[in-house]
């Protein structure tokens, strides 16, 4: 399979092992597109990104694989309550992942964590709608 495809893979097995806060359950996808009934419940999104490819050696190549988490929720009449609680889970998953082997990629190793947005505004204003993204960079040798 793919490279971005197998590491998204292996972060979708690895945080199904964590103990979080709040019990999720990751899938992967290629697209993830929701409708507003389909985020009563914990949302929680594993997308292969991008990949960026640089020369490390004459023989061997750098690739560093971006892989997105994505966090949704329809909320309640307690925004900032939920937002808080929200964005805590997302702190969890992001020090759960900070430097840690991937089973079923041991050739990966994690680089660098994103969250941006930490929350969409947008979507909470016109949906109410709590959605964040963490982008966890990966690097691999071959």
């Amino acid at each position: 399979m793919s490279l971005v495809i197998d590491i998204a893979d292996a972060v979708v097995a690895e945080l199904s092992i964590g103990a979080f806060s709040q019990s999720i359950a990751a899938e992967r996808m290629v697209l993830p597109e929701f409708g507003l009934e389909d985020l009563a419940d914990l949302r929680v999104t594993v997308v292969p990104k991008a990949v960026e490819i640089s020369g490390s050696t004459r023989s061997i190549s750098q690739y560093d694989v971006q892989i997105d988490i994505g966090v949704q929720k329809k909320l309640g009449k307690d925004l900032d309550a939920e937002v808080a609680e929200l964005c805590g889970l997302v702190d969890e998953i992001a020090d759960f992942l900070k430097r840690r082997s991937l089973a079923d990629a041991p050739y990966a190793a994690w680089v660098r964590s994103a969250n941006e947005p930490v929350y969409a505004p947008e979507h909470l204003a016109e949906q109410r709608v709590f959605t964040s993204i963490l982008t966890i960079t990966y690097r691999a040798m071959k």
